[in-house]
């Protein structure tokens, strides 16, 4: 492993422990951490179902923008997020407020047994609704057994 990607690595280990330590972190109210954690579940079971339509309605209006379509979508998924479309386990963290946004971590395990980290980012529509704004992968050295 090359020093760069093991250095993004720890910065972005040490950023979510900090946050989740509660430096620059708030508690997430019930009512919205259940919701954002609903709007991931449903994602991934829609993932599950390969229903690249209904994964792309629960991303956020700029992230959909960006992404262009459903078919985009899901084949961006498949390629580099393939324990997010396949997750062989999810456990959900306790969501925290960061400057203002839900940030969801889930562990999740691959089909290999290899242990990730999962970041959301969730943007909270002008109707209360939370849709997924970001997403991003880490791997954990250890395994699952």
């Amino acid at each position: 492993m090359n020093a760069v990607l093991i250095q993004r690595r720890a910065l972005i280990a040490l950023g979510w422990c900090l946050a989740t330590a509660g430096a620059f972190a708030a508690d997430v109210p019930k009512a919205h951490a259940a919701k954002a954690r609903a709007v991931v579940q449903a994602q991934l079971d829609a993932f599950a179902a390969d229903d690249a339509r209904r994964a792309f309605q629960l991303a956020s209006p700029s992230a959909r923008k960006h992404l262009g379509s459903p078919d985009n979508f899901i084949k961006l998924v498949r390629k580099n997020y393939a324990v997010v479309y396949r997750p062989a386990s999810v456990a959900f963290l306790k969501p925290q407020l960061i400057d203002g946004v839900v940030m969801l971590g889930v562990q999740m395990t691959d089909s290999q047994g290899a242990a990730w980290l999962v970041t959301y980012q969730l943007e909270r529509q002008p109707n209360g609704l939370f849709l997924i704004d970001g997403c991003e992968l880490v791997a954990n050295e250890g395994r699952y057994t």
